[in-house]
């Protein structure tokens, strides 16, 4: 790599340091972070086989939910092997477009997971708003062009940040403050115009998530006026049941989303506070997910007791 008056021309590697003002701990920070990232591929492991397997669940909603699964999973790949040999073995240098590579893909999978809440916004929409037509309208084909809908939506609009980040040529520096390659975080780093680059990432957050959230929001709006207008109590409490499992991830997913979104960008919160956090809001959901869906989805909580029940009985 070539450095010229403190700046760097091409250069072939960054470092990344995990969390500034946090190194001294970041050994210890990464045994709860290997314990959520393990829960989450446990778990979203688990939800796949169960939901593959168990033919009752060969539904939309748990479709959805299996593809959610196999999303969650692809984060913490693309995430967690790289953060953890940073925080215990002090790998802190990454070739620049291997950091590319795991840019495009975390935040491809970011955009993927949001518009498969929204198909998922949409399966509950039709069910409770319009469930005579719930079986024709979500047909298994109408099921793949929507999640290939959401993946060419998101590897398109995302596989423009690396090409746009590739042409910037000069950067004041190569170290990175974050335990992941963010798309703001290399962008920082150019002494060129990045005007272009900041444009364009802006651009694909609301075409992504803004525009999604709006959509899940309309969605639950119409859902709620629905449910309202049911006759019976106990019809009312039935189909809110099925909603707040979506409810809580969508809200989780959204707030932690644009938390770290507007502080990176508008915010004046410590560094180790935003990445710290930002680390969490990758992490979290992953595993928080599975769990939520098992406790709050009967199908899926008397599938596992069955396993469960099944290996006991097979000592």
């Amino acid at each position: 790599m070539g450095s010229t008056n403190m700046s760097y021309l091409n250069p072939k590697t960054v470092i990344l340091i995990g969390i500034p003002g946090l190194e001294h701990v970041q050994f210890w920070i990464g045994f709860p972070f290997f314990s959520v990232c393990l829960v989450a591929l446990l778990g979203n492991i688990v939800l796949i086989i169960i939901i593959a397997t168990e033919r009752s669940l060969h539904q939309p909603m748990y479709i959805l939910l299996a593809v959610l699964a196999a999303t969650d999973l692809g984060l913490c790949v693309a995430i967690a092997p790289k953060m953890l040999a940073i925080f215990w073995f002090g790998s802190y240098s990454m070739a620049f477009d291997a950091c590319l590579t795991q840019l495009f893909f975390i935040h491809a999978l970011q955009g993927m997971e949001s518009g498969i809440l929204l198909a998922m916004a949409f399966d509950r929409y039709i069910a409770i708003c319009d469930p005579l037509r719930h079986a024709s309208i979500l047909t298994p084909l109408f099921l793949v062009q929507m999640v290939l809908m959401v993946a060419i939506r998101t590897t398109v609009l995302v596989g423009i940040l690396p090409i746009l980040l590739k042409r910037l040529q000069i950067f004041q520096s190569v170290v990175i403050d974050h335990s992941y390659c963010e798309h703001m975080a290399v962008v920082k780093l150019a002494v060129e115009d990045a005007h272009i680059n900041r444009s364009y990432g802006l651009f694909v957050a609301f075409a992504i998530l803004g525009f999604d959230l709006i959509f899940v929001f309309i969605s639950y709006i119409l859902i709620f006026r629905a449910v309202s207008h049911l006759p019976q109590k106990e019809a009312r409490l039935k189909a809110f049941n099925t909603c707040t499992s979506h409810i809580i991830i969508f809200l989780e997913f959204y707030i932690l989303a644009f938390f770290s979104f507007f502080s990176h960008r508008f915010g004046h919160v410590s560094p180790y506070t935003h990445i710290f956090l930002s680390t969490i809001y990758l992490l979290v959901p992953p595993a928080l997910n599975p769990i939520v869906y098992g406790v709050k989805t009967m199908e899926i909580r008397k599938r596992v007791a069955q396993i469960c029940i099944m290996k006991h009985d097979s000592r």
